[in-house]
């Protein structure tokens, strides 16, 4: 059974604000000089409990409990600011603050000088915030203000205060955005005009901020990012966000604008909200080809690139040494780099049976459809090639077609036969972190819907 957090009570409740005051006390007095006698009571008579929340109690009016306020819209407007729980809100199909439901963090705004005020509120007993508590009427978490009922309910009341409107009618200001919406029907009629005040939903920044955050610098979107840069097989999901722009509010002084906005730096992320382009795709598909290696694989640059760096180097007759080896080793693992790459772009570009279902593609080689579009196997009325893909003779095949086509890229003053061609082969079918990882994948995929298709 799952252990469930024991609920609340009395005594949690006076032990978490004791320690608050505690935490704060210490700060206070580390800070003042051994003669300062006079101060240090001071300081130990305002940190007790009854006097302290008092004092919170009138303080409390210098700020407000938000998730939606006006300040980020301009730091010098004055006006209205919202506190909605999510969960009130109507639910819509397009994102907004209503997503976060229960799990959302409240923002405060005002006087930065009392947010000590909201620290104490947000102080979470067993999962559940001070706020929460008394908000609902929480009898343990009332008793925990004062010993006497009366002051208790004077205090609460106090303190949630600051989740109510500081005026009694909405207003808004000359530095506010506003807009006039149209909700009738003639445009040319003042009357059918609604005016808007939009505020900042500064809940929901708060949220995307901590997930683009994760999804940006997270510990899994680097170890999915690493595997992309290196061209790996990754399990992971690798999160990016093209055209990502930063907004910086408040300046050397965050707070002045809200405390969310304070723990976050000042920084607001700004999604891309640029229509999107047309782009040509990039991966060419084997039309009326035999093979890839002739169209598809040389029309990549890169590959271009590194079989006319691997022909010259290989022309000027290279001492036959370890730096020799390297070298062109290097050149080798960035054409199985590429054509590994190949293999995945078409794997993940065309549905499966694509090689069969397809007569442009018919005149492709046994071997090169068999590596291609492994998924086929995956298809009714394939029995035969699930059979012949998982008797791994293929790869062997599309090795030896790979090596011909090197060697004949490579011709010309170059004396190249079959041990280059082995050397060539070799070097693609024993491709650890590419070829042979994609190998293994698709072998325990196939091997795993074999065996459930076994009667």
């Amino acid at each position: 059974m799952k252990n469930e957090a024991p609920p609340a009570d009395h005594a949690s409740y006076c032990e978490a604000i004791a320690a608050f005051l505690q935490e704060r006390l210490h700060a206070k007095l580390d800070k003042l000089k051994d003669e300062e006698d006079d101060k240090r009571q001071e300081v130990l008579a305002q940190h007790q409990p009854t006097a302290w929340l008092e004092d919170a109690a009138r303080r409390v009016q210098q700020i407000q409990a938000v998730t939606h306020a006006l300040k980020p819209i301009h730091p010098d407007a004055r006006g209205t600011n919202l506190y909605v729980e999510p969960s009130t809100l109507p639910a819509l199909a397009e994102l907004g603050s209503h997503a976060l439901g229960e799990c959302f963090v409240g923002d405060v705004v005002g006087n930065a000088a009392a947010l000590d005020v909201y620290k104490l509120l947000k102080l979470e007993v067993h999962g559940r915030s001070l706020l929460t508590a008394l908000l609902a009427h929480d009898a343990d978490a009332l008793a925990a203000l004062h010993t006497d009922p009366q002051q208790a309910q004077a205090l609460r009341d106090a303190l949630v205060s600051l989740t109510q409107p500081r005026a009694e009618s909405p207003s808004s200001h000359t530095l506010a955005k506003q807009l006039y919406w149209l909700t009738g029907s003639d445009a040319c009629d003042d009357a059918h005009y609604t005016l808007l005040a939009p505020l900042y939903a500064t809940s929901l920044a708060h949220a995307v901020h901590a997930q683009v955050q994760e999804d940006r610098f997270g510990e899994a979107n680097k170890a999915a990012r690493q595997a992309r840069r290196e061209r790996k097989m990754h399990d992971g999901v690798f999160h990016d966000y093209p055209g990502l722009a930063v907004q910086n509010m408040g300046g050397t002084k965050p707070q002045n604008i809200s405390q969310l906005n304070s723990e976050r730096r000042g920084v607001n992320y700004l999604l891309s909200s640029l229509p999107p382009k047309w782009q040509t795709s990039a991966v060419r598909l084997p039309v009326h080809a035999a093979s890839v290696f002739d169209r598809l694989f040389i029309a990549r640059p890169e590959v271009r690139n590194t079989v006319r760096a691997l022909r010259v180097f290989l022309e000027s007759n290279p001492d036959a040494n370890l730096a020799t080896r390297e070298r062109r080793e290097a050149l080798l693992d960035t054409l199985v780099d590429e054509l590994v790459s190949l293999a995945a772009e078409l794997q993940q570009l065309l549905p499966p049976g694509w090689s069969r279902d397809d007569e442009r593609f018919a005149k492709l080689h046994r071997s090169e459809q068999l590596w291609l579009d492994p998924l086929r196997a995956e298809q009714p009325d394939e029995a035969d090639f699930a059979r012949e893909w998982l008797q791994l003779d293929w790869p062997a095949v599309v090795g030896q077609r790979f090596a011909n086509w090197l060697n004949a890229q490579l011709r010309g003053k170059l004396p190249l036969g079959d041990a280059e061609a082995r050397a060539w082969e070799k070097e693609l079918l024993t491709d650890e972190d590419g070829f042979q990882q994609q190998l293994r994948a698709l072998r325990q995929r196939l091997n795993h819907t074999a065996t459930e298709a076994t009667p």
